[in-house]
């Protein structure tokens, strides 16, 4: 890391430059980097992600109120002094029209990241990224703003699916209703997560939505 980067701005500066190194993730937490080299796994990682993606993604479509940016889209806030890469974000087309969010334009052509207070992060817990997603970014996505922080980990038998609420001091968990569904009031639906084995035996996921 170049010894330019001194704050956030300057870290956002670096990670939309040519200098960035690709083979890793690189997150700026309040003052703090964290630097994430471990290889994603296919099965408790990758294909998890990819199906949640595509399910929230097609209902975001459907409901044509908003954007689901996949993984790889950088995140920053300044209030929060926060600059990462989440497994998923969305942002509302009234949080843009509002300037609460706002797509950041590269230096030559397009858009590069996203700036202010979406409603929504996805992330997937990691063997390398736990104390990362479930307690730094928890704390830096509330300071943020973001109404509803999705933290998943299916690593172990019994997976987990914690859909967090934005409240006064802190994200709390929705609870369950029967038959396991978490109520969002985002999108103003119900979801559940289930895991089955794909023909071969490796863990394959579906991501249910009901009204």
């Amino acid at each position: 890391m170049p010894s330019t980067v001194i704050d956030l701005g300057t870290f956002n500066e670096w990670a939309a430059s040519e200098q960035y190194p690709e083979s890793v993730r690189v997150s700026y937490l309040n003052g703090d980097i964290w630097v994430d080299v471990e290889m994603e796994q296919i099965f408790t990682h990758n294909v998890a992600k990819i199906q949640i993606a595509t399910e929230l993604n097609r209902l975001t479509r459907k409901l044509v109120f908003g954007r689901f940016l996949g993984d790889g889209i950088r995140f920053s806030n300044e209030v929060a002094g926060l600059s990462t890469e989440p497994d998923g974000v969305f942002v509302s087309f009234n949080a843009i029209k509002s300037g609460r969010a706002l797509f950041v334009p590269g230096k030559d052509t397009g858009f590069v990241r996203l700036d202010g207070s979406p409603e929504m992060v996805l992330e997937i817990v990691s063997d390398s990224s736990v104390s990362k997603d479930t307690e730094w970014l928890r704390e830096l996505y509330w300071q943020a703003e973001i109404a509803e922080f999705r933290l998943i980990d299916v690593r172990g038998e019994e997976m987990k699916f914690d859909l967090l609420r934005r409240g006064a001091k802190g994200y709390t968990a929705a609870r369950k209703q029967a038959g396991g569904w978490l109520r969002s009031q985002v999108f103003n639906r119900s979801f559940k997560l289930t895991r089955q084995l794909d023909p071969l035996g490796n863990p394959d996921f579906t991501l249910h939505v009901k009204n």
